[in-house]
């Protein structure tokens, strides 16, 4: 596959993930020493799943008591940063023969090994080496509407148990090693195949840390 080729492709998959990653660390500038509060910002703050804890009030030089709000930020998407590192190893040995065994762009990959030379130096995903083993293995489970890019997608074919496993890149779209005489490619669950030969999908990427954010009253 051409590099030209491959450097777009790695662009168009990676920049929904920057762009979360940048959105989170935003803030509203500044006014007269106080910050701005958007909507969402207010969802935040009046989210039933993102508990606000109170913490005791300082006075202020007018005398008046001040409350500050921590609002904890639990996001459920794996690591955006580590989510980005895998995406960016798969899509970058696009092209590359199948081989049963195989788990380096010189010497070829099948599915598992794709999957293991993308996610290697991720945190806490010391994968084992094969499809059936990943599915059964640490991860947490995720529902099919749920997937996030770098998820992992198992698969049966031609057998009862799962013995296929693929990388999720987002809108259906995954990146995998089919089979001999094929190469690593991008393929698409919404394929009648595809679909009636998907088990199960697991999340094996550390989730993002937890953030806190202090709203002044």
């Amino acid at each position: 596959m051409r590099p030209f080729f491959k450097t777009w492709l790695t662009i168009c998959l990676l920049m929904p993930l920057a762009a979360h990653a940048t959105n989170r660390e935003q803030r509203l500038p500044s006014v007269n020493g106080h910050t701005a509060k958007s909507p969402a910002t207010v969802a935040h703050a009046t989210d039933l799943t993102a508990p606000v804890v109170k913490r005791p009030g300082k006075h202020s030089s007018h005398g008046k008591a001040r409350h500050d709000s921590v609002v904890a930020i639990n996001p459920a998407a794996p690591n955006a940063k580590q989510s980005s590192a895998v995406l960016s190893r798969a899509v970058n040995v696009l092209g590359t023969p199948y081989r049963w065994g195989g788990s380096s762009p010189s010497k070829g990959f099948d599915c598992s090994g794709l999957v293991k030379y993308a996610f290697n130096g991720v945190a806490a995903s010391d994968l084992p080496r094969t499809s059936n083993a990943m599915a059964a293995g640490h991860g947490q489970k995720v529902a099919r509407k749920d997937l996030k890019p770098g998820d992992l997608l198992f698969f049966t074919l031609k057998s009862r148990k799962v013995n296929h496993v693929a990388i999720y890149l987002g809108n259906d779209r995954f990146i995998h090693a089919p089979r001999r005489g094929k190469s690593v490619t991008i393929d698409t669950l919404k394929k009648p195949y595809w679909d009636s030969h998907y088990v199960i999908a697991k999340r094996v990427i550390p989730k993002e840390q937890n953030h806190m954010r202090v709203v002044q009253r």
